[in-house]
């Protein structure tokens, strides 16, 4: 039986079709991308790093529930030690353009935002903002919702100084590897929305000593840093997506783009970054060409799109009857099979 559905497989893997990456946990509870779109035949790879998630079908009306016929990828434990892999992976096949909705059974995971989608449309914040319990999320969305949900920074929450906010807009990339503007002032209660431009960039919090590394792996305390994750823009398109941060005090946030080089090339960002002195944002620039300027980051591998091939070993295919989608559940190590 085995040996026939890896040959369904290898089948499969002949087709002209997109491949698209997708990492699950690994330290945020999110998915990253947190949605795609895809064309029939495309396959989503999601690679399960630490901690416990599950990548599990539901519905927009209902996101943090199981659909009654859809897919499940079951837990997947890694432990904390486990830090360069292998790493299991479900494997997803898109069967047609009709939005599929995805979310972490884990826990609350799905309550905290961790959910995915396959061509959403316009539906992805309305879709997270349910599943988190706020119904006003698509609504306040800044430019569009097709985009991801606003996300906060980790550090301490403050009560906003006035019953006012302004929303500082961000273009990212396009024909240089900017941010435009590359430095704001913001006030507590403020957000600040990227808008992705041609290309492929993330805006990925990080720190003035560590200026092309995510906060999330540097931070001594836990603390978790906001990514957008990658965001893939074709050349020819006329709508971008958008990615929202709500400033919760005044201290500097430091922001960098985590796409192979682009870093290294000067590609950051600062919120209420000193004027003066020793840590301004062009010294936080002079930093991260410094330090990287001259050799990749290792944590800069894309996603999406452009994302490389999963290697796998055994493979077990298996086709949920009454779901528009067809899930393989890839088995990193010698002898793992789904029971």
């Amino acid at each position: 039986m085995f040996s026939s559905l890896f040959l369904v497989l290898g089948v499969v893997s002949l087709a002209q079709a997109a491949q698209f990456n997708v990492t699950v946990g690994g330290g945020p509870l999110r998915y990253d991308p947190q949605f795609v779109n895809a064309n029939p035949g495309d396959t989503i790879i999601f690679t399960f790093k630490q901690s416990n998630h599950t990548a599990t079908q539901s519905t927009l009306a209902q996101p943090c529930v199981k659909a009654s016929s859809g897919f499940d990828s079951g837990y997947m434990p890694v432990p904390a030690s486990n830090t360069n892999g292998p790493f299991p992976a479900a494997q997803l096949t898109v069967q047609d353009t009709n939005p599929v909705w995805v979310y972490c059974k884990q826990g609350n995971h799905c309550q905290q935002g961790m959910v995915f989608a396959v061509n959403p449309g316009t539906q992805f914040a309305a879709f997270q903002a349910a599943a988190m319990g706020n119904t006003t999320a698509s609504s306040s969305s800044p430019v569009t919702a097709t985009t991801p949900t606003a996300a906060t920074t980790a550090t301490a929450t403050s009560t906003p100084t006035s019953g006012t906010s302004t929303d500082h807009k961000v273009v990212v990339g396009g024909s240089t590897l900017t941010y435009t503007p590359s430095n704001i002032t913001a006030q507590v209660g403020d957000t600040v929305t990227f808008q992705f431009m041609q290309k492929n960039h993330t805006a990925t919090q990080s720190t003035f000593a560590n200026p092309c590394r995510a906060l999330t792996l540097t931070s001594t305390s836990g603390q978790v840093g906001f990514d957008s994750g990658f965001m893939a823009v074709a050349s020819s398109a006329t709508t971008f997506p958008t990615y929202t941060v709500k400033i919760n005090d005044t201290a500097p946030i430091w922001v960098y783009c985590k796409q192979t080089g682009h870093c290294g090339q000067g590609m950051v960002f600062a919120v209420n970054a000193v004027e003066s002195g020793a840590n301004n944002y062009a010294a936080f620039k002079a930093q991260a060409i410094q330090l990287n300027g001259t050799s990749s980051s290792s944590s800069t591998t894309s996603t999406g799109a452009q994302a490389t091939q999963t290697k796998s070993g055994g493979v077990v295919k298996m086709n949920d009857r009454g779901t528009s989608v067809l899930v393989g559940l890839v088995g990193v190590a010698a002898g793992m099979f789904l029971a």
